[in-house]
């Protein structure tokens, strides 16, 4: 062989290693999920052995150990749903609006959603899950255009600290408006506030069937914008010098993610910092490359919703913390480090 092919052989060679080592790590984190899955299942107030397990699974629920098994399979099920969801959901915020710090709940996208959908339980009366899921989407759309219209006033536009600041005072003020809506109702106050922590505890094969079809649908919207994402990426203007429209590439990506936020919230509650955490990570592993960087968000959200569900059923037994605290005392602290670490000097 020519000393050329051979160099073309070591470069291709080259080129494929990456890729290879990408599928490493994807196999690698959803043997982890699989195994936290597992651990959700089998972990609780009071821990159940296998042949429960298959008891359930057989459609045997006699003692409590099958019982809770019956109720632990839709949780899991539940949170790893919504945990993928929130995870490419961060993921495409931020890819679409080049921002890192961009996240459902610091961009208040998720109080946008629980806004809406305590607005609809107490003065039109909704009940069902598929109401709710309509109307919290609308709430995140909403939201999401607001913020990012106020993040956008001034000089250099939509800045990333401008947006982060838009976005946590837009959910301290609606946080303050559903406050005002709930205080008065003592009919559905109870409900409301457990639903506001964020938890997948009320998890059910009920309520995962009626959100299932609205994940679909965002998540084929946000795989199909991933090269849209890679080329907003480059900045509005190559971008748009590669081809690409970039108006209907950003509202189409962001649709995406406003769906997955907002079904999510409308079952789960607002849960805040899956799609900070999970992105960063998985950045630093497999690069910026949205065709990889969506499923590793994706399976990474389910993995880490997973293991908050894990970890608050532990700490507190025989009792439990919901998901939604979990993750603040995670997401915080990195949120904090993410602002220092970028040296954002308009603070």
């Amino acid at each position: 062989m020519t000393r050329n092919g051979s160099l073309s052989v070591s470069g291709a060679a080259r080129r494929r290693r990456p890729k290879r080592g990408k599928t490493l790590w994807l196999i690698v984190v959803l043997g982890a999920l699989v195994a936290l899955m597992c651990a959700s299942v089998t972990v609780g107030s009071r821990n159940v052995d296998w042949s429960d397990i298959v008891a359930a699974f057989g459609g045997s629920v006699e003692g409590f150990g099958q019982a809770a098994v019956a109720k632990r399979i839709p949780r899991t099920l539940l949170a790893v749903i919504a945990g993928a969801a929130l995870g490419v959901s961060g993921a495409v915020m931020q890819g679409v609006t080049r921002n890192t710090l961009a996240d459902p709940g610091i961009l208040g996208v998720n109080m946008g959603a629980s806004l809406a959908v305590v607005t609809g339980i107490a003065s039109f009366g909704l009940a069902s899950a598929t109401s709710f899921i309509w109307v919290a989407i609308v709430g995140a759309g909403v939201t999401a255009v607001f913020v990012y219209a106020i993040g956008s006033l001034g000089r250099g536009g939509a800045t990333p600290l401008k947006l982060a600041l838009a976005g946590t005072a837009t959910s301290a003020a609606l946080a303050s408006f559903i406050s005002a809506i709930v205080l008065p109702r003592n009919d559905i106050v109870d409900g409301v506030r457990s639903w506001q922590i964020g938890g997948v505890g009320g998890g059910t094969f009920d309520s995962i069937s009626q959100v299932l079809p609205f994940l679909a649908v965002g998540f084929a919207i946000c795989l199909l914008s991933a090269r849209g994402l890679d080329l907003l990426s480059l900045g509005d203007e190559l971008a748009a010098g590669l081809g690409e429209r970039v108006a209907v590439a950003r509202a189409s990506a962001a649709l995406g993610a406003v769906v997955l936020c907002g079904a999510v919230t409308a079952v789960t509650g607002p849960i805040a910092f899956v799609g900070l955490i999970v992105p960063h990570v998985f950045r630093l592993l497999v690069g910026v490359d949205h065709r990889w960087l969506l499923p590793f968000s994706a399976l990474g959200g389910a993995a880490l919703l997973t293991a908050a569900d894990v970890v608050g059923r532990i700490v507190a037994r025989p009792g439990q913390v919901d998901v939604g605290i979990v993750t603040a005392l995670i997401g915080a602290p990195l949120f904090i480090y993410i602002v220092r670490r970028q040296k954002v000097h308009e603070l």
